[in-house]
């Protein structure tokens, strides 16, 4: 929580059964509409609601509060001092209250509400933006809270409710997850251009064991799904160096630091052999994932069922 340094720390009220705000708050809105118009009969009209109920409310209100926040004058009603006092609190409250049913609402309106979405740093530039292109295609009024960040972070801030759907890979095998599948990525390995494979087109995966390897950090999706290659070749991967994007790899690549399994690059990297790996078959699945039984706004909702459509077509190609 956030405040203006200018003003000082936002007093949270007491909520207690016997706190003034929890026996009180009913009364306040009621209290407002007499004190803005003078008149119980006008107030009780636009409220909607009997004469002689609005008159008791406000009469209950100034019995727990112990003073009087009305002198009446016949028909009409004028504050007094402790009503004015009261008054003004109680309408920047209502204001306040007003503006977060309003952002409320607008969150989960259908047309122009917001999703927070989750993926991976790989899928950022080209998978992502197609989806969120064609998706605003109809839903123009629809913001998104976009968030890149390795799998587990986001499982866990999906698990906090801080996003609504998350692409992931590999998908999470949990109990409070929803994962559906999506896509297959094909996930070449990366050599430098003058390494002593770089001529072939195909190879098995053991046949660079020897290798260092360059590799995202540990917590990434792409390093787990790394290890377990390799570990289906026989070997645990020599790891040179880490780091957190793939592009970033591919240049310790082409400087022949090591090779890598990778995504396959959008454009050709100078220095850099892409080759296909027969043994194991590296793909990796990709999918989408939510908190199993809880609601998504209607945005939201409207968004894993789009990009649930686009099964087989995530990628574009393979």
């Amino acid at each position: 929580m956030t405040h203006d340094s200018s003003s000082p720390p936002l007093r949270l009220a007491e909520l207690d059964p016997e706190s003034a705000v929890v026996r009180l708050t009913p009364q306040l809105a009621q209290f407002a509409a007499v004190a803005r118009l003078e008149h119980v009969t006008q107030a009780a009209q636009l409220l909607g609601m009997p004469q002689p109920t609005l008159s008791r409310s406000v009469a209950r209100l100034e019995a727990e509060l112990g003073v009087d926040l009305l002198a009446r004058q016949g028909r009409t009603v004028r504050l007094t001092r402790a009503g004015r006092l009261l008054l003004a609190s109680v309408e920047r409250a209502l204001a306040e209250l007003e503006r977060g049913a309003e952002a409320a609402q607008a969150e989960a309106d259908p047309a122009a509400g917001r999703v927070a979405f989750g993926f991976l740093h790989t899928m950022g530039t080209e998978a992502v933006p197609a989806l969120l292109r064609d998706f605003r295609a109809s839903h123009p009024r629809v913001r998104f809270q976009l968030v890149q960040d390795y799998v587990a972070a986001m499982l866990e801030r999906l698990r906090a409710g801080e996003l609504d759907l998350c692409l992931v890979s590999p998908l999470p095998d949990a109990p409070d997850l929803t994962a559906r599948y999506l896509d297959e990525q094909r996930l070449p390995l990366a050599v430098p251009a003058d390494h002593r494979l770089a001529g072939r087109r195909r190879i098995r995966l053991a046949e660079v064991a020897e290798e260092p390897f360059v590799a995202v950090e540990e917590g990434y999706g792409l390093r787990l799904i790394t290890d377990g290659f390799c570990a289906e070749a026989g070997f645990a991967p020599r790891i040179a160096f880490e780091g957190e994007e793939a592009e970033t790899l591919r240049g310790l690549v082409a400087a022949g630091l090591g090779v890598a399994l990778l995504p396959p690059a959008l454009v050709p990297r100078p220095g850099v052999v892409e080759l296909e790996v027969t043994a194991p078959r590296t793909r990796r699945a990709i999918g989408l994932a939510w908190v199993t039984g809880r609601p998504l706004t209607p945005p939201a909702a409207a968004f894993r069922d789009f990009v649930l459509s686009r099964r087989g077509a995530l990628l574009g190609t393979h």
